[in-house]
């Protein structure tokens, strides 16, 4: 475990806290005006290997960018200090809000001007809380003002992949949104998960890189309700496509002729998961640990009830699950973000379908 002491004057930051995998939706927005929860666990944090927030630079040579790991033209870059650590709001201490630091928020704090916590023993700029509207509320350690220490306690290892399959935390497809109140007060609608979504747009980015610009068929049921609609719509048409399936710890070893595999990543360490042989060779397009789980093992809806039965007579009265009202969008700025930091947007085919996604405002795919 470690503590994030002040690198001006060595005062404690946060709580004890254990490192974790960045989640796939912590650059995301989401929504226009949703009150959305906090990005980490408490206890946890984890580093965002990119930069974050401003200054902005909207002037890159294309050899900087690609030194930065970015191999297809972008809006603008940040130009703030990689490697920032993202924690829960409530494991924050020994810090004080920076007023004339507010940014351009609506609702609450979007970090867009720079650190808006100072340490309150030194007062140096120390982190960004960020809690407006559409976005995960989460405070992010600048790099070059905390420094992490070592703490006693219990290292526990990470669980293991036989252990996550059976413990591991399903992220449910539906949840509702609840949004900034109004005269009427706080509102709620039915939506897609908006993790969902933003794991959606990653593993799009990386379906699109396995398909070589070939089709792509996924399995049915729920996976093709998220994949199948946007992979058709951006590849072309016609046959052999090319298989994906899903795959990973407690499932039926797949064909060694499948190109494509659904895999989970680790939650704690961020490592995907890796067959053996003969599908080594199979491109692993990584999932969160909670979507996948649900995707290979769906809660199913119970029509009656979980003990006993309803008598053969007897109406139902119990309510239906509450479904969104339209089709599945992955996240079109998670998308982006991961298509153009992969070596193979280079190819001029992929190259073409991100220039028109860029270009387009539609919102049916995304």
């Amino acid at each position: 475990m470690y503590l994030f002491v002040c690198a001006g004057c060595g005062a404690e930051l946060t709580t004890p806290l254990s490192q974790v995998s960045l989640p796939v939706h912590a650059r995301q927005r989401y929504g226009n005006g949703a009150r959305l929860p906090v990005l980490m666990e408490s206890g946890t944090f984890a580093v965002d290997p990119d930069p974050w927030g401003g200054p902005w630079r909207d002037e890159i040579e294309p050899g900087e960018a690609e030194a930065r790991g970015i191999y297809a033209p972008v809006y603008a870059l940040s130009g703030s200090t990689p490697g920032a650590s993202v924690i829960a709001p409530g494991d924050i201490r020994g810090t004080r809000l920076i007023p004339e630091k507010r940014g351009g928020a609506c609702c609450g704090l979007d970090g867009a001007d720079g650190p808006n916590m100072a340490c309150e023993t030194c007062d140096l700029p120390v982190a960004t809380r960020v809690d407006d509207c559409s976005l995960w509320q989460a405070v992010r350690l600048s790099p070059d003002a905390v420094h992490r220490v070592p703490v006693d306690g219990i290292h526990a290892a990470p669980l293991s992949w036989s252990e996550l399959a059976e413990k591991g935390e399903k992220t449910p497809p539906f949840e509702p949104i609840a949004t900034w109140g109004g005269r009427l007060g706080s509102k709620h609608y039915w939506s897609w998960s908006p993790q969902w979504e933003a794991a959606a747009g990653q593993a799009l980015a990386h379906l699109l890189v396995a398909s070589q610009g070939q089709p792509v068929k996924v399995p049915g049921g729920l996976t093709a309700d998220v994949f199948q609609r946007a992979l058709d719509a951006l590849l072309p048409a016609g046959a052999p496509k090319q298989r994906a399936v899903l795959a990973g710890p407690g499932q039926p070893f797949p064909d060694a002729g499948v190109d494509i595999l659904l895999v989970p990543v680790h939650p704690q360490t961020g490592r995907t998961w890796t067959p053996a042989s003969p599908t080594a060779s199979a491109y692993l397009v990584p999932l969160p640990l909670g979507v996948w789980l649900w995707l290979v093992s769906p809660q199913p809806y119970l029509p009656v009830p979980a003990s006993g039965r309803i008598p053969q007579d007897v109406l139902r009265d119990e309510p239906l699950p509450l479904l969104p009202d339209y089709l599945f969008r992955a996240d079109r700025e998670t998308f982006l973000h991961t298509v153009v930091r992969l070596p193979a947007v280079r190819s001029p085919w992929l190259r073409t379908i991100v220039e028109n996604l860029t270009r387009s405002t539609s919102a049916d795919l995304f």
